[in-house]
Parts: C-alpha cells; structure tokens; sequence
C-alpha cells in the first residue's frame, strides 16, 4: 500500500532543495532558474516514530522496520499552467497521481534568488497555484458533464449520482474554491475521489523559511498560518536549507548542530509526519525476536485490512488479531506481561485499528 505526497509550488521556492534533504541525496537538481525539474523525482522516506525503537528495544529484536511514505518532487507551476504555460500539462499529471498535495512557499528574502513572479508574498503564491489547479479542475469537469448529463436525464442511476458530485465540484470551482471544501456524506466520498480532481486532494502548506527564522518563523509564514487555517489545511515551517545541511552531517553531529540553532528535531521529520497525519494514516505494529516493524493502514480500517497489508493471505484466510495497546505492551515489558495483566486482546473481523496497536493475525493458510 503505497502513499504518495507530491511537492508542488513556483519555481525557486526550495521545492528540490527540500526534496534533496528528505531523500538525503541530490537525485533532484536545485538550481537558480525555473524548470530544473523536468521529470518528477520520487523517493521512499521513513516515517520517524520513536515508539518503533521502544519496541524494539523491549521485544530485543534483531531488526527494525519503519513504515514509508512517498514524496514526488514536481517540477514548478508558473500562470498559466493550466493552458500549457511552462509545460504546465505534464505537471498537472504528474500532480493527479498523488494522493495530497505538499505545498512550498517560499517566507524568505534573497535578493541572490529570483522570483518568478517579482515578489515575495506566500500568501499569492499560493493563490497562483491553487487557481491553475482550480481552473484544470474546472475545464476537466466541464467537458466529462455533458455526457454524464445526458445519461442522467435518461433515468440512469449511477450517471444520476454522478451527476450530483460532479455538480457539486463545479458549483464550488465556479465560485473560486477548491473542489476539497465540497460537504459529502460518507457514501459519497469514495466516488467523489474517483472524479480525479487536483483541488479534492489534501493540502499541506509548507513554509520554508530563512535560517534564522527555522525555529520561530517569520511575518511571511505567519501569514501562511493563518491561511491554512481559515482553509482547514496544516502548515508546518521548515529552512530547506538547514535540512539539507543536517541530512549530510552524521547522526551524533545532528543534535548538536539542531541544539545550536534552537530546534529540537529536524524539521523533516515534523514534515513527514505532518504529510502522514495529512492522509489519513495511522501506523500498527508487529513485534518480536526477528524483527519490530510499523505498518500503515487508513484511519477506520478494520483488522483484517491490517492483515493484507502484511500479505493478502492474511485478509483472506483471516482469523482473529491478538491485540496489545503500545502503552500496555512497554508498560508490561511486552507480549507475555501483557497477557499476565489482562492487556492482551483477541479481536475480530469487525475491529477497527487503532494507533499504535501492536498486532499478531492468526489466518487459515
């Protein structure tokens, strides 16, 4: 189950210089003028959760697995993108293949960077990008209605349906907004993803900020903040470049050279998460001698989900999960104080997951 972010923005924000440190590589070209980034560059990165070592540490096991997540570095949006401006067709491809959007900004003066548009206001920027995603949106929908109209008036079910969701987006698009802020029932939902629309993805923005300002921001992502939050998106502050220093530096060179600049961690790693939280995952774990290793599902899934993620048959053949909270399982020094204390679970086909759950599937071959 794979799950990718892609980065997005105006050229010459720090979109591959943010890219460079989270993959810790320099696969993705950074360099002073737009489209350096013509193809989308894509790196696995871990998902940092301290519980992952605690577990590993109490069921002493050999080997520790984190769970991953997928960044794409996506070349820069410029005006006009939806019209084919700066070979703005193949970026929004590339950013319908996503599953939510990382939004850089750049919350930064250099006079050594051009910008592309001749100012430094995130706030705009942003605008710049969400409306050539809105206005593709909108052109998409626009030629797909008609047909869909048609089959409706005819008394088909289904293009009825799809008809009402389509109508929606276009009402909002129409009127300046994201197709994300559409209100959908539960049933509703899965078929309205399936539209394919760029503005129905979750948004991140992520502001990248000078030096100084990594571990207390500036007016610039202030102002981002404030944005995201009258949006109901996250925002998370970020200096690309410290990042790219810190992913070269070994690991005991890390905490010092974070501690000299006040910040407790890197900003990465708040990133990930963020981007994690951003799609609506949770992680579970599997525990013991060999390895300890996280997995990924959806908020909501049930156990059995949890299983195929493992291996597909786990869900089919599946069983019962023995079940231990994380909490319960380090407070108990693991599997066997666990059940001593009444804090080992045997859960069926209807559980539903929860964060941090440590898992073992029983399933007929």
């Amino acid at each position: 189950m794979g799950f990718k972010c892609g980065i997005v923005g105006l050229p010459n924000v720090g979109k591959s210089t943010l890219f460079n440190a989270l993959t810790q590589t320099a696969a993705a070209q950074a360099a002073n003028y737009p489209f350096c980034t013509i193809e989308p560059n894509v790196g696995d990165v871990a998902v940092p959760d301290l519980r992952l070592n605690k577990l590993a540490e109490v069921a002493k096991s050999a080997q520790v697995i984190p769970t991953r997540i997928t960044f794409v570095d996506i070349a820069g949006l410029v005006r006009g993108a939806s019209k084919g401006e700066g070979l703005g067709n193949q970026f929004l491809a590339n950013i319908r293949e996503v599953d939510a959007v990382v939004h850089v900004l750049r919350c930064f003066e250099d006079g050594d960077i051009t910008h592309v548009e001749g100012r430094i206001d995130p706030a705009s920027d942003a605008e710049v990008v969400e409306t050539e995603l809105m206005l593709a949106d909108l052109e998409s929908l626009e030629k797909r209605i008609k047909p869909i109209e048609k089959k409706a008036h005819s008394g088909e079910k289904e293009a009825k349906e799809q008809l009402a969701l389509m109508t929606k987006a276009v009402t909002l698009l129409r009127d300046g907004k994201p197709a994300r802020l559409a209100e959908l029932s539960h049933e509703e939902r899965e078929p309205y993803r399936q539209l394919g629309l760029l503005t129905q993805k979750p948004v991140l923005y992520v502001c990248n900020v000078d030096e100084a300002s990594a571990a207390t921001g500036n007016k610039f992502s202030k102002a981002v903040e404030e944005m995201a939050k009258r949006q109901g998106a996250g925002a998370v502050v970020i200096s690309a470049r410290i990042e790219e220093e810190v992913a070269q530096l070994a690991s005991e060179e890390r905490t010092e050279f974070l501690s000299s600049l006040d910040l407790e961690e890197p900003g990465l790693n708040r990133l990930i998460r963020a981007g994690y939280d951003l799609l609506g995952l949770i992680t579970f774990f599997t525990a013991g001698p060999k390895e300890a290793r996280a997995w990924t599902v959806t908020k909501g899934s049930r156990a059995p989900q949890a299983a195929g993620v493992i291996h597909t048959d786990f869900e089919h053949g599946f069983i019962r999960a023995e079940t231990i909270a994380y909490n319960d399982y380090v407070a108990n020094n693991g599997e066997a104080g666990a059940r001593d204390a009444g804090k080992f679970r045997l859960e069926g086909k209807e559980y539903v997951v929860q964060d941090g759950d440590v898992m073992h599937f029983r399933f007929n071959a």
